[in-house]
């Protein structure tokens, strides 16, 4: 099993008579965020990069998509990322109950380490409303050997030249996604961890 996660963004693009768009998504409960995702295992990052824009924004006519670059994500102390789907148990054995797991490439927490077992938390929030909340919650132990702070991204260009609406919705990962597009020169607030995404677009030769 590699030991290095891999993600990977979408950039979709459309050059209007203001410049150049972005387009973006506001997730329900997590903010406005670009498309962007897991590659799976023995999956190109090129074709993994194809099948998230397409899954995160409906348009069946995108063209291939063009590498721009590469780069180490940065996480927050004590943050990890899952190398396999795990089984979370009550528990640092193997011998409790099973009744979660916590998906290949998800994000979490870690808060202590016993022997091989590591005890991590995944949060679903909800900032949408005041006060923001955690709406759902999976805490327990997970083998020490799927967690990893070593996750490489890859960015991938997508260059639209077809006609879209000026919003529109796409269901995807048991959420409805609201697309629209927005001036790449006059961006709106996106979510802080994918914040620096954008710089690799600037610097890059449209």
């Amino acid at each position: 099993m590699s030991t290095t996660a891999q993600k990977v963004t979408a950039f979709v693009t459309r050059v209007t008579s203001r410049g150049t768009d972005l387009l973006l998504f506001e997730h329900p409960h997590a903010g406005i965020q670009l498309p962007a995702g897991t590659v799976e295992v023995g999956e190109p990052h090129a074709i993994a990069a194809a099948r998230e824009a397409y899954e995160e924004t409906g348009l069946h006519d995108l063209p291939p998509g063009r590498f721009l670059d590469e780069a180490q994500e940065p996480l927050s102390p004590h943050h990890y990322l899952l190398l396999t789907t795990s089984t979370i148990f009550p528990r640092p054995d193997r011998t409790g109950f099973d009744w979660a797991t916590i998906r290949y490439g998800i994000r979490v927490v870690c808060d202590r380490q016993e022997g091989d077992f590591a005890h991590v938390t995944y949060q679903e929030r909800d900032d949408g409303i005041d006060p923001a909340f955690v709406s759902y919650q999976i805490t327990g132990w997970v083998d020490r050997a799927v967690l990893t702070r070593d996750v490489m991204r890859y960015f991938y260009h997508f260059p639209y030249h077809g006609n879209t609406p000026t919003t529109w919705h796409v269901d995807t990962d048991n959420h409805r996604f609201r697309l629209f597009w927005a001036p790449l020169a006059q961006l709106p607030t996106i979510v802080a961890p994918q914040r620096w995404w954008v710089d690799v677009l600037l610097r890059a030769d449209l």
